[in-house]
């Protein structure tokens, strides 16, 4: 068996921990299995038992007559790695392991989850979990799983599939999904992800026939680069991959050194990754599963423009409000549309929401406008709602939306304003996107509308100048001379400087000088009080020694290098550009107001590094602050070419190290002034390790 076959659909499967008392957890998957018509082998096993619900039981792994596909595991966690061992003896692909007591303990745990980890692969096994609840192959009947909902519910199947880092969430999507009339193909809970993670199970699932759609619960990001690449085969097989991501209110990661740690949390990021590869993303639990029929048969819209038609407005207008909460345009119908309906004696507006009156939406009405919607290529995606009609006469679904023509042309979302359950599964049973509350409808559709194809990977660029100063530092924070000499290697403008270790050395200075201390170990200098501004030379050297005894006085155990002295320089504008190596996702390019600013005025943008010139331009009109560079109200024009080069820059970053492994971890540039003409770094930061 290959991979995707001993893990989704094992014939022969071990049961380790098996139980016969049903109050028990481990009595579960092998009732699950046979209720659900799983009709390959099981094999229980427990050394206290003969026999469990009428499957002969074995003492261990060992003891089994026979070559094993999958084995569940649910003995008490100290216990784990010797059934792991006794899988990796028999050449067993999969273990699932529902047990907990591992990584999610501590060190001690973390340890013995690396060991077991380190045998399994050193073995060619494959584990999922640790602290999982095992896999739900519905389109298969096969239900290898402690999760109670199978119990409960009988099995829908469908082209859905969810792989989860939450176990529990699993049972709540299938259950209420189900309820919508939509049914799954693979749902799948990973727990600790020590080998088996998030990635590689889309990628499973991009080669599964019966997936149409991959959904993902995640909590945070494992293995990042595989899920990237996974997502990225999604897009090109038509199978897309929609995400629900808690943090969205998480603080930002902390960094020391650098602002763009403070600034730029995970849930930017999760977003920044999500674009990047083509992944929709949605915020609400029941959005991420009714999403799916909206987008399916899609591709990626051409604008973020929303046609809204009703005939209760306070249901619409409510979409409508979070769509503009959104960013996303609704748009009334073009005047072509109008007279085209008047001439059927139907009569509407120009306004964003098309509100038929009451009374006005019979005998064709309803529809007739909502297929001149469809049709139409004011916008990209359409929303109907409709009210108490729902519920009170379901053929009113049929005759306003099946009947509508176009209905593949572009999305079609529904909202029934009532509860109006039947309608809203005879909605998704004929193929149509329908929604039980407002805000799962915005949510969709806003995902819908802020999807779009994965970003081309950049090629592989020449950094060996970066690479070559590299190896003449250690790890640690640079000064600002060395982080300076760093940004000039990547070809980035930045301010001529001098250094002087005492007053009387200063001779050849500007008349206005910016004088700073000149300490890695001091990388907030204005906070420490050791940046003078607009100094004259006749001050030079007064200011000079004034700054080195501030510094020994205040900062006894740092590093003085001397004090750094620049022409002051002056520019429209104040940014700071950043770069970060993430732990979770990897390098990350950032644009943002900067200066004094860049702490009192959070704004900015990222993306994942490396990224292309025309990326980096998108970045620089994603902010509205810099419309203030690009003419607004006949200022002054900026660099934005000398901007976007910068940015490039910096974001090739990611593709620099030395051979001993050194890195850029985090680097930037604050501020960067932009000109009329160019650009120029006038301060900057290099962390390595």
């Amino acid at each position: 068996m290959n991979l995707r076959e001993s893990f989704f659909s094992p014939q022969r499967i071990a049961l380790v921990g098996a139980s016969s008392d049903l109050k028990k957890n481990n009595s579960r998957t092998q009732r699950f299995l046979r209720n659900h018509g799983f009709q390959g082998k099981i094999f229980p096993i427990n050394p206290s038992r003969d026999e469990i619900f009428g499957e002969k039981a074995y003492p261990d792994l060992l003891s089994v007559p026979e070559p094993i596909d999958h084995a569940f595991v649910m003995v008490p966690g100290p216990a784990v790695p010797g059934v792991i061992a006794q899988c990796c003896q028999l050449k067993i692909p999969v273990a699932t392991i529902f047990s907990a007591g591992f990584a999610e303990l501590g060190e001690a745990g973390l340890k013995r989850q690396h060991d077991m980890v380190a045998m399994a692969r050193a073995a060619g096994v494959r584990l999922v979990g640790p602290n999982c609840m095992g896999l739900m192959n519905v389109s298969d009947s096969i239900m290898l799983t402690v999760n109670a909902v199978v119990e409960l519910e009988s099995m829908r199947k469908g082209g859905l599939s969810l792989v989860s880092q939450s176990g529990s969430m699993t049972g709540s999507v299938l259950a209420r999904a189900q309820a919508r009339g939509l049914g799954f193909a693979k749902l799948v809970s990973v727990g600790n992800e020590c080998d088996l993670g998030v990635g590689e199970l889309v990628n499973l699932l991009v080669d599964d026939p019966h997936t149409q759609v991959i959904l993902l619960f995640l909590e945070t990001f494992r293995d990042s680069t595989e899920l990237a690449h996974a997502a990225r085969r999604a897009f090109a097989a038509g199978k897309p991959v929609i995400a629900y991501k808690l943090g969205r209110s998480a603080v930002g990661r902390a960094a020391a050194t650098s602002h763009t740690g403070a600034m730029t949390g995970p849930d930017e990021l999760a977003s920044a990754f999500f674009k990047a590869h083509g992944i929709l993303r949605v915020d609400t639990m029941e959005g991420l599963f009714e999403t799916a029929q909206l987008v399916l048969g899609q591709h990626p819209p051409r604008g973020k423009r929303a046609a809204v038609l009703t005939g209760t407005g306070g249901a619409a207008a409510m979409i409508v409000d979070r769509l503009g909460v959104m960013g996303i345009e609704v748009v009334g119908p073009p005047q072509s549309i109008i007279d085209d309906l008047g001439q059927l004696d139907i009569h509407i507006s120009s306004a964003p929401l098309t509100d038929i009156p009451m009374g006005g939406s019979t005998r064709g009405r309803y529809a007739a406008v909502l297929s001149s919607l469809l049709k139409s290529d004011h916008c990209d995606a359409v929303v109907a709602v409709i009210g108490s009609s729902a519920q009170s006469d379901p053929q009113v679904v049929v005759d306003r939306i099946l009947e509508a023509k176009h209905r593949d042309t572009k999305p079609l979302a529904v909202f029934l304003a009532p509860r109006a359950d039947s309608a809203l599964v005879h909605l998704q049973s004929s193929g149509v996107a329908s929604f039980r509350t407002p805000e799962s409808c915005a949510d969709a559709v806003n995902a819908y509308l802020n999807w779009q194809a994965p970003t081309p990977l950049e090629s592989p660029q020449d950094v060996s100048a970066v690479n070559r100063l590299l190896q003449s530092v250690g790890a640690g924070v640079l000064n600002e001379r060395d982080s300076m000499a760093l940004f000039s290697a990547l070809s980035i403008p930045v301010a001529p400087s001098m250094v002087f270790k005492k007053g009387s050395e200063c001779k050849n200075a500007p008349d206005k000088c910016a004088v700073k201390i000149l300490s890695a170990d001091i990388p907030h200098k204005t906070d420490a009080g050791m940046v003078r501004l607009n100094v004259a030379t006749v001050d030079l050297p007064t200011v000079v020694d004034e700054l080195l005894t501030l510094a020994n006085k205040n900062a006894p155990g740092a590093r003085i290098d001397g004090v750094l002295v620049q022409p002051m320089e002056k520019g429209l504008m104040e940014l700071i550009v950043g770069y970060k190596h993430d732990p979770e996702l990897g390098p990350v390019v950032m644009l943002g107001v900067g200066g004094v600013l860049a702490e009192l005025k959070k704004s900015y943008c990222v993306r994942l590094a490396p990224i292309s010139l025309q990326s980096a331009l998108q970045m620089i009109l994603e902010l509205p602050e810099l419309a203030l560079i690009q003419g607004y109200r006949n200022l002054p024009q900026g660099d934005v070419q000398a901007l976007a080069n910068v940015i490039h820059a910096m974001s090739l970053l990611a593709g620099v190290s030395t051979p001993e492994g050194l890195r850029v971890m985090e680097a930037e540039i604050n501020p960067l002034m932009v000109k009329t003409e160019g650009v120029v770094a006038v301060d900057g930061l290099v962390s390595l390790r």
